[in-house]
């Protein structure tokens, strides 16, 4: 009997600054876990950061660190596939075409162009405005069957499905609908000092997210001022409880404790407590990747000729798809 054919996954990052502890817990960390079960291919999505301007220097600094920190994960590039967004061109190529499938009012919807823009009102671009056609070309032109996405990035995958449905409506069965892949447990981090809100790099206070490459001292400080409650009990209330129920998830993704469990280990505990073993759970998990990062980053030559690697494997089934879309919407392609 024939060997049942994988099911492919698909996972993009940008490159805008070191990934949290968030990050770490809800995407990243379960990347490698992945590999066992699925066939994956992994984005560093440069492009998509530049719906920000950013420091060119610096995003080719963050984009080969990021790399290097994904390896350090244990992303496997022998048997998987880690490459940079803008390394195949292919990617843009069929944005074009998606976009002219896409309907104006429902790129006008997206609640994120409308939050990016209140939030940088200096740079409203069109950039901004198309990015989910990028996204939705990002993840159809590998017919990813499965795409991991946090509750900020369903409606992205949405619309690339109602894009896909479209296509394939139009010109015959051409894209896999892709589904979300959402991990049981960790899903979402919140911020050390606002548990109701998402840990995000971003923010302006420095105390409210744990970077993977923070020193242990770094960790402990964080988790010490993080926001509790007055009431001085360690109980899983996310509703009443935001901080401490956060700290809880974090610290149960760690030891595999139940809620039940925790609770039952810092009964009679103050808060003081609660927080160093966070820490020092955290600190121990983030340790060795920490430690093989500074090894893998150290040799510049391995992390470029895996990402070379990782882009001729990726346009090679990328080309395949635009091949076939460019025949299907009628553009004239001559033998090369």
């Amino acid at each position: 009997m024939a060997e049942e054919k994988r099911k492919r996954i698909l996972s993009g990052i940008q490159p805008t600054g070191t990934p949290t502890l968030g990050n770490y817990i809800g995407a990243v960390r379960n990347w490698a876990l992945l590999q066992s079960e699925y066939d994956c291919l992994y984005m560093i999505a440069d492009l998509h950061a530049l719906t920000v301007r950013q420091v060119p220097a610096e995003l080719r600094r963050r984009t080969r660190e990021l790399a290097a920190l994904l390896l350090a994960v244990g992303i496997d590039p022998k048997n998987h596939v880690l490459f940079v967004q803008s390394h195949v061109p292919a990617h843009c190529e069929l944005s074009w075409v998606l976009a002219c499938n896409t309907q104006f009012g429902e790129l006008s919807r997206m609640t994120q162009f409308k939050d990016k823009s209140a939030k940088h009102p200096d740079n409203v671009n069109g950039g901004l405005f198309t990015y989910p056609v990028l996204m939705a070309a990002d993840i159809l032109i590998y017919n990813a069957d499965l795409v991991p996405v946090g509750q900020d990035q369903t409606q992205h995958l949405e619309i690339a499905r109602v894009i896909a449905n479209r296509f394939n409506g139009v010109y015959g069965e051409t894209f896999t609908l892709p589904e979300g892949y959402v991990p049981a447990a960790g899903a979402k981090i919140m911020s050390l000092s606002e548990p109701t809100k998402k840990m995000s790099k971003s923010d302006t206070n420095a105390n409210s997210f744990v970077l993977m490459t923070d020193d242990r001292d770094a960790i402990v400080r964080k988790f010490k001022r993080a926001v509790t409650d007055s009431d001085g009990q360690v109980r899983f209330d996310r509703e009443n409880k935001p901080g401490v129920s956060n700290l809880m998830a974090i610290y149960s993704t760690f030891t595999g404790r139940t809620m039940e469990e925790i609770e039952a280990e810092f009964a009679g505990k103050g808060y003081g407590d609660f927080k160093l073993a966070v820490a020092e759970v955290t600190a121990d998990a983030l340790a060795p990747v920490q430690a093989e990062y500074g090894r893998i980053l150290a040799d510049k030559a391995y992390v470029d000729e895996v990402l070379k690697d990782g882009a001729a494997r990726a346009a090679r089934l990328a080309n395949r798809t635009v091949s076939k879309v460019y025949r299907k919407v009628g553009l004239l392609q001559l033998d090369r």
